[in-house]
């Protein structure tokens, strides 16, 4: 019954991540399918290129809330006194790996959702939420720093990718729990990963900034 449970959570905790919020708001607005648009990413900052500001303020809170909820989920249904029954077997000391594993599932949704041909966004938005339900000052911190980079560079790509090594570094100098440290490291290397061909291209110095028509940083 416990590894239903398990299961139960991370599938639910995917299929949240899995909702395409930009590819939604696009269609529903202007009638056009946003990966055919910008850099083809479902996230934010492509909803901000094609659509507008108000609706990547929308696409940018509800991918980010996507996160926060899979680790909620996990959190409540593993303190209510009805479920205990069913994860007596599961030790305490065992929670915070499927948080984190829940978190991981949030992430990888967004961006290979299942409803979009397993593709989507970049899961920054969505790795933030996460990393508020673990780990808010940690998360706040590592705002602070993509925030600052942002409005010194205009690049959201090394924004979002120098947030990420924050997050690992601040994870561990803060002692957070080891399922949060690795939380760290593997969300910010998927992250990372999936900026692989932004870095190219400031390698190249190539790379849009925000604001440009042709950027191609995507959140």
């Amino acid at each position: 019954m416990v590894v239903l449970v398990i299961l139960a959570l991370l599938t639910a905790a995917y299929l949240l991540g899995s909702l395409p919020t930009g590819y939604l708001l696009a269609k529903g607005l202007k009638g056009i399918d946003i990966r055919h648009h910008g850099s083809g990413s479902t996230g934010a900052t492509n909803v901000l290129r094609t659509v507008g500001k108000g609706p990547a303020l929308v696409v940018f809170g509800v991918d980010l809330l996507k996160g926060l909820l899979a680790v909620w989920l996990v959190k409540l249904i593993l303190s209510l006194s009805l479920s205990a029954a069913l994860v007596a077997d599961l030790a305490p000391s065992s929670q915070p790996w499927l948080q984190m594993m829940a978190g991981l599932m949030a992430m990888v949704g967004h961006s290979r959702s299942l409803w979009l041909g397993f593709k989507g966004g970049k899961s920054v938005a969505t790795g933030l939420g996460v990393l508020l339900a673990l780990a808010w000052p940690v998360a706040l911190v590592a705002l602070g720093v993509f925030a600052l980079s942002l409005g010194c560079s205009r690049f959201v790509s090394l924004s979002s990718i120098l947030a990420a090594i924050a997050t690992l570094v601040l994870m561990v100098l803060t002692a957070q729990p080891l399922p949060y440290q690795l939380l760290a490291a593997l969300g910010g290397g998927y992250i990372i990963l999936r900026h692989r061909s932004n870095m190219g291209r400031l390698l190249a110095g190539t790379e849009p900034r925000l604001g440009q028509a042709s950027d191609r940083s995507a959140s």
